[in-house]
């Protein structure tokens, strides 16, 4: 009886069986309007997303920007097989991986222990300077930011002046100098950047928590941290395995700014990660075939990270993207 009446609401006559592809566009026509909306943004993901991917030849060929496409050379997998012998490849793979872990974990506690905090604030007033403070060194530059981090941690910066005066240190430290620092000093300022910002979802996805379950909670002698962790959590997990599904897509990109600007001949061990690597040693020294083969490498990679752990989502019964 429901699904004769839902056919009855959508259009379609009784008795006749219901086709994917005559509903899709049924519904493609009442929503019509979305549609059109949309249209400009499928022509700028095509045009800038897809069209590209023509390029992706370049990896098989010993590119020369002189000759046409079929005056090109195909050298098959020679690219591919260079950069997984190339010990500075491996070193960068290294570096991308561990900073974008460092990145995931951290800014995934941080965001939502501050999120859980700010929750808890009763008085609007200090809540929203929290929050302001906590938001500002996202909308920083991270040439500003950098600058910012590299007098900081400098000789004659506060740091060392703070270790000096509380005796922890004899002499000055130049930390930027220190290869084994440069992940710490990463992952710190990336959460100092971006903390704030990335709260903004968590703090969204609490306020639809029915407040009743706070009342009956507390009416039931559960304190702050047992509300927390049985109502407030539970309540935004479908949003945190969503966006960790995201993140883990994004674990072959570190990122590029951060470590351009901080890094230094004395840490590029640690440094360096796959972007810098391309522009290093494919941009700048012309080899178009081996910075396309490293960053066909890395989508793949990130696809296949992406699909696999919406797959694993998907097995446990939790939220997914599709």
């Amino acid at each position: 009886m429901e699904n004769r009446t839902a056919d009855l609401a959508s259009g379609i006559k009784p008795g006749k069986p219901r086709s994917g592809i005559a509903a899709f566009f049924k519904t493609l026509g009442r929503q019509h309007a979305l549609v059109i909306m949309s249209v400009p943004f499928l022509i700028w993901l095509f045009i800038f997303k897809y069209v590209p991917l023509w390029g992706w030849t370049i990896a098989f060929q010993k590119f020369k920007p002189a000759l046409g496409f079929s005056d090109q050379e195909w050298v098959g997998f020679e690219h591919f097989r260079f950069l997984f012998e190339d010990e500075r490849f491996l070193r960068v793979l290294r570096n991308t991986v561990a900073m974008s872990g460092i990145n995931l974990v951290l800014g995934f506690v941080t965001a939502i222990t501050l999120a859980l905090l700010l929750n808890e604030l009763r008085q609007v007033v200090f809540k929203r300077i929290v929050q302001t403070v906590s938001y500002l060194p996202h909308f920083i530059s991270w040439v500003v930011a950098a600058g910012i981090i590299q007098t900081t941690l400098s000789t004659d910066g506060i740091i060392n002046e703070l270790l000096m005066k509380a005796g922890l240190i004899k002499e000055e430290i130049l930390f930027l100098g220190i290869p084994e620092q440069f992940w710490t000093i990463f992952g710190a300022s990336t959460v100092w950047k971006d903390v704030g910002w990335n709260t903004i979802v968590y703090l969204a996805a609490m306020t639809m928590i029915d407040p009743a379950q706070y009342e009956a909670a507390e009416i039931d002698g559960a304190g702050r941290f047992k509300r927390m962790w049985h109502i407030t959590l539970p309540g935004i997990k479908p949003v945190i395995i969503v966006l960790l599904i995201m993140n883990i897509g994004y674990l072959m990109e570190s990122g590029f700014e951060p470590q351009y600007l901080l890094g230094n001949p004395m840490n590029v061990d640690y440094s360096e990660n796959l972007d810098i690597f391309v522009l290093k040693y494919g941009i700048a020294q012309s080899n178009f075939s081996l910075s396309t083969a490293a960053g066909m490498f890395k989508t793949i990679v990130s696809f296949m990270l992406l699909f696999a752990a919406n797959h694993i989502a998907k097995r446990l019964g939790e939220s997914r993207l599709y």
